[in-house]
């Protein structure tokens, strides 16, 4: 077993010289074995060894006696030895989060913190082939993403340093070995016996039936972890080269032009909405999976121009034609009327203004930003204000009144600008102007007048 580990160490690049490590030990087997191995070798590696131990407060006086049984442990050999405790309970109160994933979050925040004031270059964790091979087939049951299939990580940035699993080359059985050949009485977790977590139903229940059919199941395991995750750093690789052509950053959201992105290949497109989300979110939520990543392939490739798709912790996804944008800030749009006096300038919550003034000839001016209305086909006072349901429009050039909302599809306003767009109406109700889209059958033609109202939209 020694051989193997060293080798595996070797390979994996997983020690340097000269560094400190921070052992997390629960006291349990596998994490005592890892600290003996490691105490065992210090020499052999030239490395210091630190002790990071969490109660999280689940078991009661148990947990308790584990943390003064690593405690113990440690002063018999001079380790260096941090221990605290988590209100793990509380910390689900206040999160929303399970058991498992509570506890993992204090426990690794712990693990943070020790390293940083030991300056530690690597924190090593007791993860086995075993476990690996029970994640890999949780994984794949529930879903996951291409990187998540590949498991556990041999070694992953972490804090200023790394996690480092140096076990994850040998089974279970190898470390209870370890642990009778050296002597090691380890404490014992009851809730492991329990079928309550889904990982203990596959340890107790799929894991045995693997070992029969291949007793070193957990060496192959490894290799397909390995290897997938060699695969996935390529194309990893390939995804950000294209994704720099097909994004942009824009005061925190993404904004994706969907046909350029649907040109790639589609495992560079799932690899891309995956970056994506790493890049929002900064940690993923576990409630994120690989079916919110089928979700957004489907969105892109639906022929429906608008549209909006929520995922986890407010994060949204609002499709605008030919452009995709991923983004936290969104926020439902408000209804809004103003009276408009002329002359006058208005402040409209989209960040344009509306300035409208009387002019007595009839000016030379082009373009949807501008419009000129004859005084005498309008009732005063002007309105401006958000679409209403049934809205219609005599369009300039046009026989029969038209459907704003028609208007807004036809001139590819993006949905989610559309509810805050202004419309100007006169004091009957007449819609004169939709600003930068649509002139109206009221624009003024008659160049022989002295008196007309002119109106100007911009932005702020």
């Amino acid at each position: 077993m020694l051989q193997v580990v060293h080798q595996f160490i070797e390979k994996h690049q997983l020690l340097e010289c000269g560094t400190t490590v921070v052992v997390g030990v629960s006291g349990g087997p596998d994490s005592l074995a890892l600290l003996h191995f490691l105490w065992s070798e210090r020499e052999r590696y030239h490395i210091q060894i630190v002790v990071a131990h969490v109660d999280h407060m689940l078991r009661g006086k148990q947990s308790e006696e584990d943390m003064h049984f690593v405690k113990h442990f440690c002063e018999q050999r001079s380790i260096i030895c941090e221990v605290t405790k988590y209100d793990v309970r509380a910390y689900m109160k206040r999160t929303k989060k399970g058991v498992q994933e509570a506890a993992r979050d204090c426990r690794y925040d712990f693990f943070e913190q020790v390293m940083k004031k030991y300056k530690a270059r690597y924190i090593a964790l007791a993860h086995h082939g075993d476990d690996q091979v029970e994640t890999v087939l949780m994984r794949l049951v529930r879903g996951s993403t291409p990187k998540g299939y590949a498991g556990i990580p041999v070694k992953r940035p972490f804090g200023d340093g790394y996690i480092i699993r140096p076990f994850l080359c040998i089974d279970r059985q190898q470390i209870e070995q370890y642990c009778q050949e050296n002597e090691l009485y380890a404490r014992h977790d009851s809730s492991n016996d329990k079928d309550d977590y889904t990982r203990n139903r596959f340890r107790h229940h799929v894991l045995p039936f693997l070992k029969r059919e291949n007793v070193c199941v957990h060496e192959h395991v490894q290799q397909f972890s390995e290897i997938i995750s060699e695969d996935e750093a390529f194309l990893e690789q390939l995804t950000k080269e294209k994704l720099k052509h097909v994004m942009n950053e824009q005061e925190g959201r993404i904004r994706v032009d969907v046909p350029s992105f649907m040109r790639m290949p589609k495992p560079l497109q799932r690899r891309g909405i995956q970056l994506i989300l790493n890049y929002l979110y900064g940690n993923v939520p576990s409630t994120l999976s690989s079916i919110h990543i089928e979700q957004v392939l489907r969105f892109f490739e639906r022929k429906h121009p608008s549209g909006m798709l929520h995922f986890p912790n407010g994060l949204k996804m609002i499709r605008q034609y030919e452009a995709c944008v991923f983004t936290f800030q969104y926020e439902q749009p408000c209804e809004y009327e103003f009276i408009m006096h002329i002359p006058d300038t208005i402040m409209l919550p989209n960040g344009y203004q509306l300035m409208s003034e009387f002019v007595d000839h009839y000016p030379c001016i082009a373009g949807d930003e501008r419009v000129v209305i004859d005084v005498d086909q309008v009732v005063l006072p002007l309105r401006v204000r958000t679409r209403k349901h049934g809205d219609r429009m005599k369009v300039k050039g046009m026989e029969r009144a038209k459907k704003v909302g028609r208007i807004f599809i036809d001139e590819k306003v993006p949905m989610n600008e559309r509810d805050q767009w202004p419309i100007v109406e006169d004091a009957n109700g007449n819609i004169i102007w939709i600003p930068g889209i649509k002139k109206s059958a009221y624009t003024a033609t008659n160049i022989t007048k002295n008196r007309y109202i002119i109106l100007h939209y911009k932005k702020q």
